[in-house]
């Protein structure tokens, strides 16, 4: 069915999906395909409700602590086992996309959070993916300053061949200047991750209510795209 908005709400069995459906405004889409039989994610069967007062008690999941093997990200993530290897497809294509814009990979991505069990803010009868280890909020990017004549001569602008910094918050819509190229950055990384279906199935950014400063990024067993 077609929700108002311009909202496609696909019905299924996961009931998680209606009310970030009902939340989701001004042309998001939520599907509840994801985690369908030929696209099957070691979470997909954990439940996520959760009563809506008192101590949230998280499931156990397996969980490592994951560096980055690609990039590496400013501090180390705790995350479900099975997530690491989304990541590691996610900094491959932050490498990719930085090369395209800016002639070289960053040396760093800044997350301001993985793993941390608690409920969905705004529903809180709902485990956050966070809870299961099963998402990451990314900040930015950080770039060293351009190293070669072939990395300096890649740089778009001569200011970029210096170390600089990329954040969700400084940059994304930007359209003058510098700040133009590293928003050109952030919105070509966001159309490939969302145009795979094999990294994130949720992917959420400024245009969702509490998401001006990062990228949410998870596995949970559904779809959702508000960038």
């Amino acid at each position: 069915m077609r929700a108002p908005g311009g909202i496609i709400a696909v019905v299924a069995a996961i009931a998680v999906v209606a009310p970030a459906v009902a939340a989701a405004g001004g042309g998001a889409t939520a599907d509840a395909r994801a985690g369908g039989a030929d696209d099957r994610y070691g979470l997909d069967d954990v439940p996520r409700y959760v009563p809506p007062t008192g101590r949230v008690i998280c499931p156990k999941v397996p969980m490592v602590r994951y560096r980055g093997a690609v990039i590496r990200y400013h501090k180390p993530v705790r995350v479900y086992v099975g997530f690491r290897e989304r990541l590691e497809k996610f900094e491959r294509i932050v490498r990719e996309v930085a090369i395209e814009v800016y002639g070289r990979a960053p040396r760093r991505i800044v997350h301001i959070g993985t793993y941390n069990c608690r409920r969905i803010r705004r529903y809180p009868t709902y485990l956050s993916e966070h809870a299961l280890g099963n998402g990451i909020d990314i900040a930015g990017f950080d770039f060293g300053p351009a190293r070669g004549r072939g990395e300096r001569a890649a740089a778009p602008h001569r200011r970029l061949r210096r170390a600089f910094r990329v954040r969700v918050a400084d940059h994304w819509g930007r359209t003058r200047g510098v700040d133009a190229i590293h928003a050109e950055f952030l919105r070509r990384l966001t159309d490939r991750l969302v145009g795979r279906d094999d990294v994130f199935r949720v992917l959420l950014g400024p245009a969702w209510p509490g998401h001006k400063n990062h990228f949410h990024f998870d596995c949970a067993p559904w779809r959702i795209v508000e960038i």
